[in-house]
């Protein structure tokens, strides 16, 4: 698992939960940013897909 994976998948959970706060407080600010955050999360995970699956392509 590559080291993007793991950071992407933590900053999604992350902005589940400043998403969820924001929701719960009535915080418009801080549910955007929770939004964000997950948004980038997911991407930083998709990147770190991609280099464990071009790496387990390159070895065989």
């Amino acid at each position: 698992m590559h080291k993007d994976t793991v950071k992407g998948a933590a900053k999604d959970a992350t902005g589940s939960i400043k998403q969820a706060a924001g929701k719960a407080t009535g915080n418009e600010r801080l549910e955007a940013e929770g939004a964000a955050e997950r948004v980038a999360g997911k991407v930083q995970k998709g990147v770190g897909n991609l280099k464990d699956a071009a790496r387990d392509t390159l070895k065989n």
